[in-house]
């Protein structure tokens, strides 16, 4: 039975506040915002990263900082963002609607105790577990030139992130059933904005530098979960917090969250198993490794947003109808897009690794030797995109039939092939003598990550949920000739690595932009040529 919603406890759907939109306009409104401050987040990010690479290199501090920053944000996929939102914004959102704003109010309390007392417990454990914690996932810091000892007390700094990022994101959850996304959206950039501001300002009056950034996550948490209380006092849902582990909504959020983390552990498995072994490779590998790889996650975050954006709404809605066919066109047309961005994004990935990282990192602290490394890992990194792409769309169509089983399956298929490769890769590279061990981890996550696509494409195929229209063919033939052309425009356009290093940055920047500009001008103009009909990229929603 629906209970009516008191008068005196005003919420977003009372007329003197904004109504939590379900109609195309208000989603189209709401992702638009979303989508936007992502944008600006991933822009701060790289300007973070630059910060970074200019001030720190790829040195024995900025090994450390990502090794101590990696620990808590491997568990933030649990407690924040990952699992527990999937687990808390649905049963919140049951409670917005099916019972009054009282209910709704104890709901956020108990899980506001529950949640926070528990990670108050962990968040105490970590920072006195810090030195177990970095032999476990840099074992190869163990007596070497201090980078354990540095690790260990950034650690015990960045640790507690997670207990503020946490409930940073439970605020959010709140925040987004009550139709309030901008507020939870904008507080990635608070991160991006204090880093900076730390490394550039901080940093040179530390004793230890690297300890300034350490300092910048510690702070930025506490800036991030403060930011939210107005908006949640706006919509009369601040937090009361009591303990209540027995109330049928905490327990259902948990019973949620236990699939969810499950699948989550296989992708962090992966990251802490490179880390791992990046940690005995020597000084700087982490963080070549980081720095390509944030490379590669800038093109590949904003297109999965608005691949994600567009295609998993319309999956969910298909599946509930029981249609079938429109289930699987949305499949088909999302595989068209990949290829359509994907492809070209992973050759100029590959082509212009070198210009790219010289570009945007060379300088200060980061060595030629650091470009030439970073890019190889880059490029290591690029042959994955197609399959990072591609496990962004084929994993959801199986959550969308309700099935969690099956690409949880697929990703410890795709965790062992890590281990297996990232080993012998990284092991064959070393033994003969050659540079770039690094890029071996990278090539065995791009390896895993084309594995991981294929099995869930096989599986899609074989349950029939996807099929193919006859306009296949065609595409892929002018898929390739577009690509070609692209390549060959740009390895036309090449100039040597030593040419970036002595450019200014104005010409590297402006060489750069004018490499991509006729890159993406000879692809698009080639598809034109071949005749690629816009139709054959619309999906029609009936």
């Amino acid at each position: 039975m629906t209970t009516k919603k008191p008068q005196d406890s005003p919420s977003p759907d009372t007329p003197d506040t904004p109504a939590n939109e379900v109609g195309a306009r208000g989603l189209l409104r709401s992702t638009s915002v979303v989508s936007g401050m992502t944008l600006v987040s991933r822009i701060l990010g790289l300007v973070r990263d630059v910060v970074f690479a200019r001030y720190f290199g790829a040195t024995i501090v900025m090994d450390a900082f990502i090794v101590a920053n990696r620990i808590p944000n491997m568990l933030r996929r649990f407690f924040a963002e990952g699992a527990f939102s999937q687990g808390f914004v649905p049963v919140m959102a049951q409670y917005k609607e099916n019972n009054d704003h009282g209910e709704a109010r104890q709901l956020v309390d108990a899980v506001a105790g529950t949640l926070g007392l528990i990670l108050f417990v962990i968040t105490l454990i970590g920072v006195i577990a810090a030195p177990v914690l970095i032999l476990l996932v840099a074992p190869g810091f163990v007596g070497d030139s201090g980078r354990f000892d540095l690790a260990e007390g950034m650690l015990r700094l960045t640790f507690p992130y997670l207990f503020f990022v946490s409930l940073t994101a439970f605020a959010g959850g709140i925040l987004n059933t009550y139709g309030r996304f901008a507020a939870s959206a904008f507080t990635p950039v608070i991160l991006n904005v204090v880093l900076i501001g730390f490394a550039v300002w901080l940093s040179p009056l530390m004793e230890q530098p690297g300890m300034a950034l350490a300092w910048g996550v510690f702070v930025a948490g506490i800036v991030q979960l403060l930011f939210q209380i107005p908006f949640l006092a706006k919509i009369h849902a601040v937090p009361r917090p009591k303990w209540n582990a027995k109330h049928p909504g905490v327990r259902r959020i948990g019973a949620l969250m236990l699939p969810a983390i499950f699948g989550s552990s296989v992708a962090q498995v992966n990251v802490l198993v490179s880390g791992v072994i990046a940690s005995v490779l020597g000084v700087g590998k982490i963080s070549m490794l980081y720095y390509a790889d944030r490379l590669m996650e800038f093109p590949l975050g904003l297109f999965g947003i608005a691949l994600a954006t567009v295609t998993l709404p319309f999956l969910s809605r298909q599946h509930a109808r029981q249609s079938t066919k429109l289930f699987s066109d949305a499949l088909d047309w999302s595989l068209k897009l990949v290829f359509l961005i994907a492809c070209p994004a992973a050759i100029g990935l590959w082509l212009l690794a070198e210009p790219l990282i010289a570009t945007i990192f060379y300088g200060g602290e980061f060595t030629r030797l650091d470009v030439e490394m970073t890019a190889l890992a880059l490029q290591a990194y690029s042959i994955g995109l197609i399959g990072f792409s591609l496990v962004k769309i084929l994993a959801p169509a199986f959550f969308a039939r309700q099935d969690t089983r099956t690409p949880v399956r697929i990703g410890i298929v795709a965790l062992i092939v890590n281990l297996i490769l990232s080993i012998v890769l990284a092991y064959a590279i070393s033994k003969a003598g050659l540079a770039g061990s690094h890029a071996g981890l990278a090539l065995a996550t791009s390896i895993s990550a084309m594995v991981n696509a294929w099995l869930l494409y096989r599986g899609l195929r074989r349950d029939k949920v996807l099929t193919h229209g006859r306009d296949w063919p065609g595409l892929l033939w002018r898929f390739a000739l577009a690509n070609s052309a692209m390549a060959v425009a740009l390895i036309y356009l090449e100039r040597p690595l030593a040419w970036w290093f002595d450019a200014s940055l104005f010409d590297r920047g402006t060489w750069l932009v004018v490499n991509v500009a006729v890159g993406g001008g000879v692809y698009f103009g080639m598809l034109l040529l071949v005749k690629l009909h816009p139709q054959q990229f619309r999906l029609h929603q009936r």
